[in-house]
């Protein structure tokens, strides 16, 4: 039996040619009767208004959501080009306020440094910037840009914030090293300023953590010290020059031989946060001689 074999009817369509061919005569035949007739009292008055109107109604509303559009689109370059100009300004204006802040802190920083100098305005000073410290927390040791070349010289005394930093203990021709009262290997005879009571001032930077450094050796038999009393450099030091400030008292306790006193004293010098120093033009020794 052999196979049947369906054909497929075959599908009547129109070439897309002469279906463009058809449309442009039917546009054509529109725009004539349009033109050479009065279709609005014609039969063709309702056929305009079902087919004609809602596509010109379409055609004018999609014009319109494209103009609004593009005028959107215009207004939002304006304003991202303004947009882009406000954070130019924006950029200026905080680098110029950083400067401002900057130039506001080296100023007082400044005054700072000429009331130290008035204070002690017996001593010819020089100042000095920090220009590199040892690794920790703190300015316990640290260079200057000065050296024998301004003036300097080994065993100079450096002050700053109204006290005792330290004294140069190394020096080249254009720097020199301190070693801050602070440090573990610095000892400074000190004097309380209330009593005139003698002590010795000595660097920890355990304590130093604390805020602190310790002091012993005090002599106080008549109990004068106080907690807050001053801590100045005494005149028997051999290093520092007298009456510098070294700090305030915070802490007070009797040793065990019933005799001295140990503690510990606040610095007057924020160790944290150096950036200047004055250095005193004359040793201890020179002022001597």
């Amino acid at each position: 039996m052999s196979p049947m074999i369906k054909r497929k009817r075959d599908r009547f369509s129109i070439p897309s040619k002469y279906l463009l061919l058809i449309l442009t005569c039917i546009c054509i035949a529109l725009m004539a009767v349009t033109f050479f007739t009065d279709y609005s009292a014609s039969p063709l008055n309702k056929l305009v208004g079902y087919v004609i109107v809602p596509f010109q109604n379409g055609v004018s509303r999609i014009g319109t959501w494209i103009s609004v559009r593009m005028d959107e689109l215009g207004e939002l370059r304006v304003v991202l080009q303004e947009n882009q100009k406000l954070k130019q300004q924006i950029d200026e204006l905080t680098v110029q306020n950083t400067q401002l802040q900057q130039d506001k802190y080296e100023l007082n920083y400044l005054r700072e440094l000429y009331k130290l100098d008035e204070q002690y305005s017996g001593y010819e000073k020089v100042g000095a910037r920090i220009i590199a410290r040892d690794s920790g927390n703190w300015f316990h040791a640290f260079t200057i840009n000065k050296g024998t070349d301004d003036g300097l010289a080994v065993d100079m005394n450096v002050i700053a914030d109204g006290g005792l930093v330290g004294r140069i203990v190394d020096i080249g021709s254009n720097w020199a090293k301190v070693n801050a009262v602070i440090n573990d290997d610095s000892n400074v005879s000190g004097m309380v300023l209330a009593s005139s009571d003698n002590l010795m001032v000595q660097g920890s930077l355990q304590l130093m953590e604390d805020g602190v450094i310790g002091f012993g050796q005090l002599n106080d038999s008549q109990n004068k010290v106080e907690v807050g009393d001053k801590v100045v450099t005494s005149n028997i030091s051999d290093k520092y020059l007298p009456s510098i400030l070294i700090g305030y008292i915070s802490e007070i306790e009797q040793d065990a031989n019933n005799i001295t006193k140990s503690g510990k004293i606040t610095p007057a010098v924020d160790f944290e946060h150096l950036e200047e120093v004055l250095v005193i033009l004359k040793t201890k020794q020179q002022i001597k001689d």
